[in-house]
């Protein structure tokens, strides 16, 4: 992977996760935990579980400075600007959160006003992430989406005025697309003068319409080789225009990287209030899982009854701990921490490992102290951090 400058803060930061679980529609590839409704959602009521949960998990967490927080979904950009000030409030009420952090609010282009964006601007939001996916108005019918090209200009132009800070969200590798038309959509992207964009694969997931609709051969994806090319034009074309890779999908100008995710891929704590919403935070001494309901009205159910909706979860051994360390940290270009590593694992990684991976390209040295995936390591990762594991 190219070099890139990384910020010389490192800490992984305490984030706080806010999942909003409803959409206007559901799309085709999405596997994440989101719900269509076609009466209007009593956002009073799921605000009140929110705080209620959140205060529930101060109780588990006790006093932290928060670094981030994110709402995401779902469809964030669906809430009222009433209900984000809401649960900001109720963050701040619980934890000590400093002025100016990272506060990011997912959108689709299609549920963007511009009175809606500076009522989350007045909350508190100081960066929108817009779900984009495409700029071509074909693609966008094909993956599912409510917007077109012109409304997803819209809602960037709006962004840019009202938000500190803007990233938007593409889907590449779709069918019958060619290394030259994805490397002009990404020079449009990048024209939109954003200082971050997560650009993903598509990914065909199990459970989805898209995945029975591929299994019944009604559209073909690139083949590995295809896609390993447009991997390697997305970072080449994003390099040269000054936002490099600092993840394997996520790209920024340097300063600009996502504070939240940073903390998920370095291996911090987090909160995760909300319908089948995940934490990971330090509990006792030892790292603890928590899951939520995913069903939106069972989860506000059991707040109200319980005070909160988590439903699933476990306490890591180290040595889970040190492989979710590996995991997360060698997606990012800066690497993995060799000695964190060890003081999670309480042993080295396996040198003969190392010098294998190494011959073959996959992983390189960082100084004496980390190890970072190489571009050809990072399309293979699932496999370079099961070799490193064992």
């Amino acid at each position: 992977m190219s070099a890139v400058t990384i910020p010389l803060d490192r800490t992984p930061g305490f984030g706080v996760y806010i999942h909003w679980p409803f959409c206007a529609a559901k799309c085709p590839y999405c596997d994440f935990n989101s719900h269509v409704r076609h009466q209007p959602v009593d956002q009073e009521r799921f605000a009140r579980a929110f705080e209620t949960e959140l205060a529930t998990m101060r109780d588990r967490t006790g006093p932290r400075e928060v670094t981030s927080i994110f709402l995401g979904g779902g469809t964030p950009s669906l809430m009222k600007p009433e209900t984000v000030g809401a649960v900001l409030e109720a963050v701040a009420k619980n934890w000590t959160v400093p002025d100016g952090i990272e506060v990011t609010l997912e959108a689709n282009p299609s549920s963007v006003e511009a009175e809606r964006f500076r009522g989350y601007r007045a909350a508190g939001v100081n960066r929108v992430s817009l779900g984009v996916q495409a700029l071509n108005d074909k693609d966008l019918r094909f993956l599912g989406r409510l917007h077109n090209v012109e409304e997803a200009l819209l809602a960037i132009g709006l962004a840019r005025e009202i938000f500190p800070r803007l990233s938007f969200d593409l889907i590449y590798a779709r069918p019958g697309q060619t290394p030259e038309e994805w490397g002009a959509e990404l020079e449009q992207a990048i024209g939109y003068a954003v200082d971050h964009l997560s650009l993903y694969q598509l990914t065909i997931e199990e459970g989805t319409p898209f995945h029975a609709l591929y299994a019944a051969r009604k559209f073909t994806l690139p083949d590995n080789d295809h896609a390993a090319d447009l991997y390697a034009l997305t970072q080449a074309v994003t390099t040269a225009h000054g936002l490099p890779a600092y993840e394997i999908s996520n790209h920024a100008r340097p300063g600009a990287e996502s504070r939240h995710n940073l903390t998920y891929w370095r291996y911090g704590e987090y909160i995760g209030v909300g319908p089948g919403a995940h934490g990971r935070f330090v509990e006792s001494g030892r790292r603890t899982v928590t899951i939520a309901e995913r069903m939106p009205e069972t989860w506000a159910n059991l707040v109200e009854a319980k005070g909160h909706g988590v439903t699933g979860g476990e306490i890591l051994t180290r040595a889970e701990e040190a492989d979710e360390f590996l995991l997360m940290g060698l997606r990012l270009a800066e690497g993995i921490d060799l000695q964190r590593y060890e003081a999670l694992s309480g042993r080295g990684l396996s040198s003969a490992r190392l010098s294998v991976l190494q011959e073959e390209g996959l992983v390189a040295p960082v100084g004496n102290a980390r190890l970072r995936a190489t571009t050809a390591g990072m399309i293979v990762l699932d496999a370079v951090v099961a070799d490193l594991a064992r």
